[in-house]
């Protein structure tokens, strides 16, 4: 619903890395990286004697944006850090050693936390999602089954907003701004998303009477095209907290696991256990083993899409898609044909490094990424 061309290109699959938006992203997820990073280092310089579950949500911070950016970047993606002041430059890497790199941080949190204390219980779980999502993309789905066993369904692990500082940016960019829309059979492969009638992503269409009542009362998207626009209701306002990890993801986790071991019958019941213990009115705990094994991938990773929309979980989950155990083709899983705002969709399946990066010693100028390969 977008009328700007940077964002454009990354719906069209044909990502510059001159794009400023993703220069913005990048620069965000590095200094959270990097400050995570930092505040090991001075929390156990200057408080030696303070809970370790600070320390070791620290390493959970740089797990999980290790792992964001394993997801979503090309081979050849960057990690700089500092030391005492001073750049260390990073070298081009790939996918693989962010994810092993991700994988050492979240253990060394792991590591910290002897206890049980609610600080220690809520970032031992943290970690512990994190971990299972970090050996799923290692195609190590045994492990990752094991790593989330633990974790109770009801587990979450928000990010909070408070309105004078910043806002809930998906409510800002659906709700508010309009430059957002909720995609339904988006480019042949897309999945239903708007039109599901799924209770785990209400959706109202701008300028009904659902949508009025939680104030988005025009119904154009930003680009003022006769498209609807399609609204989100999981977050109905500016400071609505959002999950970026919980108990459900471990179930969904576990039912992967199950499926990689070929056994259908416990897949089944993770993937209703985490209906059944949800428990969201109009969800039945109903699903059924539907009998094949390409059926059976459909099914698990569109439950993920539906239990974890929209919190950075999906192009991931795609790029998984095209690689083994499941080794699909990528027009058979991205959005693909004619393109809605004209034109058709890209080969991307992945962002590539921010032009930004060059002024980095170690990477050559013209080659942001070593390949765009899944």
């Amino acid at each position: 619903g977008d009328s700007f061309i940077a964002r454009w290109e990354v719906d069209q699959r044909s990502i510059t890395p001159q794009n400023n938006f993703l220069t913005d992203m990048d620069r965000l997820l590095q200094r959270s990286r990097v400050s995570a990073s930092q505040a090991v280092g001075l929390l156990q310089q200057f408080k030696p004697t303070g809970a370790v579950a600070d320390v070791a949500e620290m390493y959970f911070v740089q797990a999980y944006v290790e792992n964001a950016i394993g997801e979503h970047y090309c081979n050849g993606l960057v990690l700089s850090n500092v030391v005492d002041g001073v750049e260390q430059y990073g070298s081009p890497m790939s996918t693989q050693a962010a994810f092993e790199l991700a994988l050492a941080h979240a253990d060394s949190g792991l590591a910290l936390i002897t206890g049980n204390s609610t600080a220690d219980v809520k970032v031992r779980n943290a970690l512990s999602v994190v971990k299972g999502r970090i050996l799923l993309n290692l195609n190590r789905p045994a492990e990752a089954g094991t790593a989330v066993a633990a974790v109770p369904t009801s587990y979450a692990y928000q990010m909070f907003y408070e309105p004078v500082l910043f806002d809930n940016a998906l409510w800002t960019y659906n709700n508010s701004a309009r430059r957002y829309s909720v995609s339904t059979g988006e480019g042949t492969n897309g999945l239903n998303f708007a039109t599901a009638n799924d209770p785990r992503l209400p959706i109202c269409q701008g300028g009904d009477a659902v949508c009025s009542a939680i104030g988005v009362t025009i119904n154009q998207r930003d680009d003022r095209s006769a498209f609807p626009i399609y609204v989100q209701r999981i977050w109905p306002a500016r400071d609505a907290a959002v999950t970026i990890v919980g108990g459900v993801e471990a179930r969904m986790i576990e039912a992967e696991a199950a499926y990689s071991a070929s056994n259908y019958l416990l897949m089944m019941q993770k993937l209703n256990q985490a209906r059944t213990e949800k428990a969201i009115p109009g969800l039945a705990a109903d699903l059924v083993d539907p009998g094949t094994d390409p059926a059976r991938v459909d099914l698990i990773f569109r439950e993920r899409a539906f239990w974890m929309f929209s919190t950075g979980h999906r192009v991931g989950d795609l790029r998984r898609l095209l690689k083994p155990p499941y080794s699909r083709n990528a027009e058979s899983v991205f959005p693909t044909g004619a393109w809605h705002k004209g034109g058709n969709y890209g080969p991307d399946v992945n962002f590539p490094v921010p032009q930004a990066e060059e002024t980095n010693p170690n990477v050559t100028a013209g080659h942001t990424c070593t390949d765009r390969a899944p």
